[in-house]
C-alpha cells in the first residue's frame, strides 16, 4: 500500500499544486506537463483508492488507535487521496456516474475543495514523503 499511495500522492500533489511549484521552480513545468494528460485517470483511481482506505480505516478503528502514528498516517493518506483524486479525476468520474443527484453532489464537493487545491496538493506531497519515511522506519 505504501508504495502505491506514495506515488499517487506525489503525482497528484504535484499536479494540484503545479501553480505553486512552477512559481518557485520554472523548470518543473515540463515534468508536470508530461503527467497532465493522465491526471484524470490517476485522479479517478486515487479517489476510489482513498475511499477504500477510508472505509478500511473506519472498520479497523480500534487497531488504528493501538498504533496512533500509523492510524493518523492511514487517515491522512485516505483523506488526501480522496480529495486529490476528486479534484483531478472529476471529469473521468462523471462519465461513470449516471445519477444526476450524485453528479450534482460530486460537483458541489469539488467546488468546496477547489479553493484549497494548492494547499491540498502540498499537503499530499508532504504526507507522501512522511508515508515513505514511516514505511522505511517500520519495515527496515
Amino acid at each position: 500500500m505504501a508504495i502505491v499511495t506514495f506515488a499517487a500522492l506525489l503525482v497528484l500533489g504535484a499536479v494540484c499544486a503545479s501553480n505553486l511549484i512552477i512559481a518557485r521552480k520554472p523548470d518543473a513545468k515540463e515534468l508536470i506537463a508530461k503527467v497532465a494528460p493522465y491526471q484524470g485517470w490517476i485522479g479517478a483511481i486515487s479517489a476510489l483508492w482513498g475511499a477504500y482506505w477510508l472505509v478500511y480505516w473506519i472498520l479497523n478503528l480500534k487497531a488504528m488507535m493501538t498504533w496512533p502514528i500509523l492510524g493518523v498516517t492511514f487517515l491522512a493518506n485516505a483523506l488526501l487521496l480522496l480529495a486529490l483524486g476528486l479534484l483531478c479525476g472529476i471529469g473521468v468520474l462523471k462519465t461513470f456516474i449516471k445519477a444526476p443527484a450524485a453528479v450534482e453532489k460530486l460537483d458541489l464537493t469539488v467546488a468546496k475543495l477547489a479553493p484549497f487545491q494548492g494547499m491540498i496538493g502540498l499537503a499530499g506531497i508532504g504526507v507522501a514523503i512522511w508515508t515513505m519515511l514511516d514505511f522505511w522506519v517500520l519495515h527496515i
